[in-house]
């Protein structure tokens, strides 16, 4: 569910309508809602009631700190994978404690800057990681708390490019050999090992192979702690899918999830993390672009608007499927006809959908891409000297630009020109 209805015959976020907010900021841009980021937060604490938990958002879903700051107030932890994004949810006020650094490309600088700067856990992926966690955290007399990471050689049965658990993935270690790796944990200087991390992929929309990775989770706490280790902690990760399409079937609610998390590691007595990112914003943004022509081809009809793969990379990369609306809704009863939906760039892969079914449309219409607020702000670029596009948050009947587009002036000025030309 998302608090995108449309409302007298026009696209509303919550209690504001879309055109009002493409006449105040332009088009395209992209547009959140506060209600559905908080009913989806919920949704995954409410699942995890009753056990020790923390909900961690994987914030490289959509990282604006407007968006940190209406989930932190929740109670939500912050997952990260760089030292930007830890830079980034310590300036939205989340403290150490509640910040878990993931990655597998941790650097020396990112790692002194977390151990400084407060950290709930280092999600370790290697060996090699792992000593300059230990040389760190000597050097700075502090002490690391980590999980390792395993890779359960799952398959998570999603898009090849975000499929995290299988052995071929660079991801983790392989967990036929996580009690080796753990006796060197336990032997290095400035580690305190209190877990373990595992993650099967993203846009997961079955429960199956989410048990098959925690079952095997619940059996190596059961010999690490037979080994002498303190295993408090199991990070289980994110993954949980969203329905992209409508007509599609509903992936697993976040209930269904907890209870199958319950019923594989619940008897542990550990305390759970999980790391959701894309279900808690997923829905919970829309992408706004207008129609700049119609262009009649040789056998379609071409929808030209000024969104483009530089805004919303997703169907570029993966041939990933956006539902794309009209903001004015077609009366009933109106025919449709197949568009091919493309933007400005100019490449062929600047295509959003081909022979997608819409009613007719002309210049100056305004079409929504829902299902948008996951890795589309996140992942845009300014290709072609494009401005990054807005943000704007609504809450109720209010919205506030949380990232404005910069003039041109201001991105050609970011070069610097050498002395000798």
């Amino acid at each position: 569910m998302d608090h995108f209805l449309y409302r007298d015959g026009a696209l509303y976020a919550e209690d504001v309508p879309l055109s009002e907010i493409a006449a105040s900021v332009g088009t395209p841009f992209y547009v959140y809602s506060t209600a559905t980021l908080e009913r989806h937060f919920k949704l995954f604490d409410d699942a995890l009631e009753g056990i020790d938990h923390l909900v961690c958002y994987a914030m490289k879903a959509a990282s604006n700190q407007a968006i940190l700051k209406t989930l932190a107030a929740l109670g939500a932890g912050m997952d990260v994978v760089s030292g930007g994004e830890y830079a980034r949810a310590k300036a939205a006020g989340l403290t150490g404690d509640r910040i878990v650094f993931s990655g597998i490309g941790k650097t020396r600088d990112e790692v002194r800057m977390a151990l400084t700067g407060g950290i709930r856990q280092f999600n370790v992926e290697s060996e090699p990681e792992m000593q300059v966690i230990s040389e760190i955290a000597t050097e700075l007399g502090a002490i690391a708390p980590i999980t390792i990471r395993v890779n359960p050689d799952v398959d998570a049965k999603t898009h090849a490019k975000i499929a995290t658990g299988k052995s071929e993935n660079k991801f983790g270690i392989p967990i036929s050999r996580a009690r080796e790796v753990y006796a060197l944990a336990a032997s290095l200087p400035g580690l305190k090992v209190i877990g373990i991390d595992v993650h099967i992929g993203s846009q997961l929309t079955d429960l199956a192979p989410f048990e098959a990775a925690y079952l095997k989770v619940a059996e190596l706490t059961e010999q690490l702690r037979a080994d002498g280790h303190e295993i408090s902690r199991l990070d289980l990760g994110g993954g949980l899918g969203i329905p992209y399409e409508r007509s599609n079937e509903a992936p697993p609610l976040p209930a269904d999830y907890g209870a199958l998390i319950k019923k594989c590691v619940g008897h542990l007595g550990c305390e759970i993390e999980i790391e959701p990112g894309r279900l808690i914003s997923g829905n919970a943004g829309l992408m706004v672009s207008e129609v700049i022509y119609v262009k009649s081809g040789e056998d379609r009809e071409f929808l030209i608007i000024d969104g483009a793969m530089n805004d919303l990379i997703r169907p570029a990369m993966y041939d990933a499927y956006h539902d794309i609306v009209p903001v004015i809704e077609p009366a009933a009863g109106t025919l449709r006809q197949p568009y091919d939906i493309v933007g400005p760039v100019c490449e062929s892969g600047d295509t959003f959908a081909k022979g997608r079914d819409m009613p007719p449309l002309k210049a100056g219409d305004l079409v929504a891409f829902r299902s948008a607020g996951a890795y589309g702000a996140v992942m845009s670029s300014e290709y072609n000297t494009r401005p990054l596009i807005p943000e704007v948050l609504v809450k109720g009947d209010q919205f506030a630009v949380i990232r404005a587009r910069p003039t041109f002036d201001e991105m050609i000025n970011r070069d610097t020109i050498p002395e000798w030309l």
